[in-house]
């Protein structure tokens, strides 16, 4: 099954058609969600036995790279439910049923947000700034602030964690649950209104002692760095889901920059076209040689993860290290796409314009660029000294 099959042409350009009034007013993509879910876009990690698409995550990341090319802000908030999805496929491939409910309730029609991002914790998934309370019967109360919470007005399910600060004899224990809609104490703030991703509606989430019973809470794991396969397979999915967004969207910004320098002419070289000016020619081919060296690093790091390949200490390398090459290069295509194209990408409207704003939002990801750095560096070299 192709990118192709899973999302044909007529249902992109649909999407596409949307992208700029979702960014202009600020809204969210409710008309894409239900295209997507009626078409099973929303079950790629399925199995097809139960009613899925049953794919990998190889396969899972070239259908994000196209959904990206159309509409990136709808293919990063839909990455949040891939994760979930593809986190529970990537475990069962490995032995572990542990997330086999996300699948079944994916396929029941569940939607899946990442709620694991809190302001000030660089720690990221091995510690947490929200209080995991112990419950009567093995549940858990949750009292935090998670931010950048994608799919906020659509989630029916949420992935949250916190600490739990005096298990393990005071070293603390991260908790991982799920919270339904229909839980109270939390609150989604009204306060998403940013530069790009606009139409992701990330939304932060205020848990004010949410409640997770005991069948939710899924996992509890040690303080700090750990070797459980939860922490490898959040980060699979997450940094590869990222990667494919960002790739289309480095994609798209390509085609549009050599749609355009055919399209323009110069007055000045008698009305011949942009596509046979020189420098023109330069800006295009370096976008297109970043472009290419980007494809087959997704695709490969993604096969590796589907083969249960062996990487050992350099799996966390090889991914944040795909994050961070997608991300710049879509950054940097996007600039030469736009500088290709000329005055009329800077006019509010222009896709090229949009892009620009959306691609900046790949920064703020994790891992970041200096998270990224660190983690390949401590790879290759060992820890700093001291």
């Amino acid at each position: 099954m192709t990118p192709g099959d899973v999302l044909p042409e007529p249902l992109l350009e649909k999407i596409r058609g949307r992208a700029a009034d979702y960014d202009r007013n600020n809204g969210f993509f409710h008309e894409d969600l239900r295209d997507l879910a009626e078409a099973g876009y929303l079950k790629l990690f399925v199995p097809a036995d139960d009613g899925g698409l049953g794919l990998g995550l190889a396969a899972a990341a070239q259908c994000q790279r196209r959904l990206a090319t159309a509409a990136p802000a709808t293919a990063l908030a839909i990455n949040m439910h891939l994760v979930w999805t593809g986190v529970a496929h990537v475990l069962k491939a490995r032995g572990d049923n542990s997330l086999d409910i996300v699948l079944d309730e994916a396929a029941q029609g569940e939607v899946f947000a990442f709620g694991n991002s809190e302001a000030g914790n660089d720690s990221v998934l091995f510690d947490s700034r929200t209080v995991a309370a112990p419950l009567p019967g093995g549940g858990y109360s949750f009292t935090g602030t998670k931010i950048f919470t994608s799919l906020s007005p659509s989630w029916t399910r949420l992935g949250i964690f916190g600490k739990d600060a005096a298990a393990r004899d005071g070293a603390g224990e991260l908790v991982h649950g799920f919270i339904t809609r229909q839980a109270e104490g939390y609150r989604i703030l009204d306060d998403w209104d940013t530069l790009g991703m606009r139409a992701s509606q990330s939304a932060t989430t205020v848990l004010d002692g949410v409640e997770v019973p005991a069948e939710r809470i899924f996992r509890k794991l040690p303080v700090g760095p750990n070797a459980d396969p939860l922490i490898f397979a959040i980060f699979a999915c997450f940094e590869t889901l990222l990667a494919a967004v960002y790739t289309g969207l480095g994609e798209r910004a390509l085609t549009l920059g050599v749609e355009n320098a055919k399209r323009r002419t110069s007055f000045k070289n008698g009305g011949r076209s942009y596509a046979q000016d020189p420098d023109i020619r330069w800006k295009v081919a370096d976008a297109a040689m970043a472009m290419d060296n980007l494809y087959p690093q997704l695709a490969s790091v993604t096969a590796d993860v589907d083969a249960l390949a062996e990487h050992g200490a350099q799996w966390f390398p090889k991914l944040v290290g795909l994050k961070v090459n997608a991300t710049e290069t879509a950054r940097r295509v996007v600039d030469l796409a736009i500088r290709v194209s000329g005055g009329s990408s800077y006019f509010r409207g222009s896709e090229l314009e949009r892009l620009y704003r959306d691609v900046l939002a790949g920064m703020f990801h994790p891992s970041d660029d200096e998270s990224a750095h660190n983690t390949v560096a401590n790879a290759w070299l060992g820890p700093l000294d001291g």
